[in-house]
């Protein structure tokens, strides 16, 4: 089957995978755009899988301070080289991250960082909750995305938020 190209871009724009990735998943489909969009993210949960073992040490810090200055929050987000780190792409997904974490005060970064015995809600973990941008996906689910992108591993190691409390103290929370 012949794929056009504004197809190919449109798919691209779309899910930002290679040209070659697009126009296969486009053949795969029949150049249904929607089922090759499908495709693209099931592979991309595939790369995800088989590189959540590699080590990842490089990445950045990443700050973000809500307007008025009373709520802010670091995040540590890892990838496998420092030349992904630099991306445009991987700096705006930790900017998203710091402001989720600002948005949405989660106590841990997965279920797996949680203590034995403890009762928790979807919405202490950062990797379960509805990410902000999008809420049909979770902060996982954009991670994975990231990952089947950049083609590396990519992890959240940490994060901490601050509050300035109403009676003048600080309250700040770690993972």
């Amino acid at each position: 089957m012949q794929i056009s190209t504004e197809a190919i871009r449109e798919l691209r724009d779309k899910t930002g995978a290679g040209i070659m990735e697009c126009k296969r998943a486009l053949q795969d489909a029949d150049g249904n755009i929607e089922a090759a969009a499908e495709k693209l993210i099931e592979r991309g949960y595939e790369i995800a899988k088989k590189k959540e073992n590699r080590i990842a040490r490089q990445g950045l810090v990443e700050s973000y301070v809500h307007a008025g200055g009373r709520i802010g929050a670091l995040v540590e987000i890892n990838c496998e080289s420092d030349f992904v780190a630099r991306t445009p792409e991987f700096k705006e997904l930790a900017h998203d991250l710091a402001m989720q974490v600002v948005a949405t005060c989660p106590s841990y970064v997965g279920a797996e960082d949680i203590p034995e015995g403890t009762e928790f809600e979807e919405e202490d973990c950062l990797l379960l909750q509805p990410f902000i941008k999008d809420p049909g996906k979770k902060v996982q689910d954009i991670i994975a995305e990231a990952v089947a992108k950049v083609r590396e591993n990519v992890k959240i190691r940490r994060f901490i938020r601050f509050e300035l409390g109403v009676d003048g103290q600080d309250e700040q929370s770690e993972v």
